[in-house]
């Protein structure tokens, strides 16, 4: 198991028009060869926008591109047509496939923290498509089968237990609360990187959201 702490990642994006951005893996400017995926996962992004900002239209390609928000809310407009806005609960996915544009801001009155995280897809190429499920509940894994991966959402109380799957690769990121993972105590914005994970259980030491990508 490799940890991640939150104070460890990659700070970007543009404070003067509202945009804070912390990066786990290698990106942009922040070239790491020793950070560039795992498993699947090739960016996790803790993104937090002021009323107002945003990302202006860009493109995306050969990407599942999956966006979990924190707090507030987050209004998307892509080239394909589609158009919403995702608030905490609600798992979206953008597949770009051979090639997407779209947008991302934030037109509500109150901040905007989301997570975005990008998967490599198994065979790129394809038509782009779009979906959002709507209050997506702990019972629920949201299967992403274009990259090998299956996401779990955890809600815990505090003192609560869960097991983690099964897997080649599991991605863990605590979004809020404190966890207790393997012996190691995880809080906000820090991940786990468990490779052939079994039999392993999260407890949460404080109530706590926790989410863990299971990979093949």
């Amino acid at each position: 198991m490799d940890v991640r702490r939150a104070d460890e990642r990659y700070r970007g994006g543009d404070p003067a028009a509202g945009i804070e951005t912390w990066h786990a893996f290698s990106f942009g400017p922040h070239y790491d060869p020793d950070n560039l995926r795992f498993g699947a996962v090739i960016a996790c992004n803790e993104e937090h926008l002021a009323p107002g900002a945003g990302f202006d239209e860009h493109p995306h390609s050969h990407t599942e591109i999956v966006t979990w928000v924190v707090e507030g809310e987050l209004t998307h407009r892509d080239s394909t047509g589609h158009e919403s806005v995702v608030r905490p609960g609600d798992v979206q996915r953008l597949s770009a496939a051979a090639g997407v544009r779209h947008v991302e801001r934030n037109d509500g009155p109150a901040p905007l923290t989301f997570l975005q995280m990008w998967l490599a897809p198994r065979d790129p190429g394809g038509e782009p498509c779009y979906e959002v499920v709507r209050g997506i509940a702990d019972s629920t894994p949201y299967a992403l089968p274009e990259a090998g991966a299956v996401l779990h959402v955890r809600r815990l109380a505090a003192g609560e237990r869960t097991a983690v799957p099964d897997g080649a690769y599991v991605y863990a990121h605590v979004v809020r609360g404190e966890v207790r993972l393997d012996g190691e105590r995880l809080g906000p914005g820090d991940a786990a990187r468990v490779t052939d994970a079994k039999d392993l259980q999260a407890q949460a030491v404080t109530r706590a959201e926790l989410l863990l990508w299971e990979m093949s």
